[in-house]
């Protein structure tokens, strides 16, 4: 009898992120705070991978 390998587990995505490993943030200047883009850093939770982490939340 041949026996059959488990396929290994989707990994889960992480939820600040959603799977995409970047994160966008609102950029704000002058002393009003006026909004003036975006821009797009690493997710510090998965840091970057968008797997969610290991034994986490």
């Amino acid at each position: 009898m041949a026996t059959r390998k488990k396929a290994a587990p989707k990994p889960v995505p992480c939820p600040d992120c959603r799977g995409d490993g970047e994160v966008s943030t609102t950029v704000l200047v002058g002393r009003k705070r006026r909004a003036v883009g975006k821009q797009s850093g690493f997710c510090l939770t998965c840091l970057g991978t968008g797997q969610a982490p290991a034994g986490g939340e």
